[in-house]
C-alpha cells in the first residue's frame, strides 16, 4: 500500500510539474528568474509555516544532522532551479523539458549506492525507455551523419539537470529525516530569503509588487501549482523508491510537451512526436508495475 500511495503522490506532482512549469515559463519571460522564485518560495514558506512551526526549534537545536542535509539540498536546489527558469525562458517549453529526464539516473544511482535501494528489472527497462523516449523530443534531428544542434536553453538546462538530480536524491532523504512538508518549508524559507536579498540589492521590489498585483492570477496559479508538486514529490519518496518516484514525476513532462504544441503552438518534427509516444506509453505501463 506504501508504495502504491507513494505512486499517486508521484502522480500528483507529475500533472502539478506539468501545468506549472507552463505558468512559470509565462512568468519568468515577464518578470524574471529571480522575482519568480522569490514568489513561488515566499508562498510556499507562508503556507506550510503552520504545519511544521512545532518542529522548527528541534531542527535547528543540531541534535542529528537533518539540518544539514536540509541545507545541503536548498542550496543544490536554489542554483538548479534559477538554471531551470533561465532555460525555459530561453527556449521552447516542448524541447527544454524533456532533458529534464536526465536527472532520473543521477537520483537513482545514488539511491542506488548509498541508500542501497532496489528496483526490479522491467522498472529499470521501463524507466530506461522513458527516457529514451523523452530525450528523443529534445533532438532537432536525428540524423547523426550531421552535426546536431539543440534547441535554445539546452545548455542552462542541461546544467540544471545535474543540480536537479542531485536535489531530487536530497530531497529523498530529507524527507525521510524529518517528513514531506519540513523539507519543502525549509527549502522555501531558505530561498526566499536569498531571492529577497538579490531583489532588494538590485532596486527591483517596488517593479516585483507592481508586477504583482497586475498578474494576480497568473502568479497564484503558478506558485500553488507548483509548491503542491514538490510537496507530493517529497511524499512520493518517503513512501516508494527514489527511482521510481523520480521517474514518475519527471513524467511531467509529458504534460509540458502537450501545453507548449497545443497551447503556445510549438512545432515537433516527427521524431518528436515518436519520443513523445513512447514516453507516455513507459509511463503508464511503469505505474501499473509500481503500484
Amino acid at each position: 500500500m506504501g508504495v502504491g500511495l507513494g505512486v499517486i503522490f508521484a502522480f500528483v506532482a507529475m500533472l502539478a510539474w506539468g501545468f506549472g512549469d507552463f505558468f512559470i515559463q509565462k512568468s519568468t519571460r515577464k518578470f524574471g528568474d529571480w522575482e519568480t522564485l522569490f514568489l513561488i518560495s515566499t508562498f510556499g514558506a507562508v503556507v506550510l509555516f503552520p504545519f511544521v512551526y512545532k518542529d522548527i526549534l528541534y531542527l535547528l537545536s543540531f541534535q542529528d544532522h537533518s539540518f544539514l542535509i536540509l541545507l545541503g539540498a536548498s542550496l543544490v536546489i536554489l542554483f538548479a532551479a534559477l538554471l531551470d527558469f533561465e532555460a525555459l525562458k530561453r527556449g521552447k517549453l516542448s524541447v527544454v523539458e524533456p532533458i529534464y529526464a536526465l536527472e532520473i539516473p543521477l537520483a537513482a544511482f545514488l539511491a542506488f549506492f548509498i541508500l542501497k535501494e532496489v528496483i526490479s528489472s522491467i522498472q529499470i527497462l521501463l524507466i530506461i525507455l522513458l527516457m529514451f523516449g523523452l530525450i528523443l523530443i529534445s533532438l532537432k534531428s536525428y540524423h547523426f551523419s550531421r552535426k546536431i544542434w539543440l534547441e535554445k536553453g539546452v545548455i542552462f538546462v542541461f546544467l540544471g539537470t545535474i543540480f536537479m538530480g542531485l536535489a531530487n536524491f536530497l530531497v529523498g532523504v530529507g524527507a525521510r529525516l524529518t517528513d514531506a512538508l519540513m523539507i519543502n518549508w525549509f527549502m522555501s524559507i531558505f530561498m526566499a530569503i536569498i531571492t529577497f536579498s538579490y531583489i532588494l540589492s538590485k532596486k527591483r521590489v517596488s517593479k516585483m509588487r507592481k508586477d504583482l498585483l497586475s498578474e494576480k492570477k497568473l502568479l497564484f496559479g503558478m506558485c500553488f501549482l507548483d509548491n503542491i508538486a514538490w510537496v507530493a514529490f517529497a511524499f512520493a519518496m518517503t513512501l516508494a523508491p527514489i527511482a521510481i518516484a523520480v521517474a514518475l514525476s519527471e513524467s511531467y513532462i509529458i504534460i509540458a510537451v502537450l501545453l507548449g504544441m497545443f497551447v503556445n503552438k510549438e512545432k515537433l518534427r516527427m521524431h518528436q512526436k515518436i519520443g513523445l509516444i513512447i514516453a507516455i506509453i513507459a509511463a503508464l505501463i511503469l505505474v501499473y508495475f509500481s503500484g
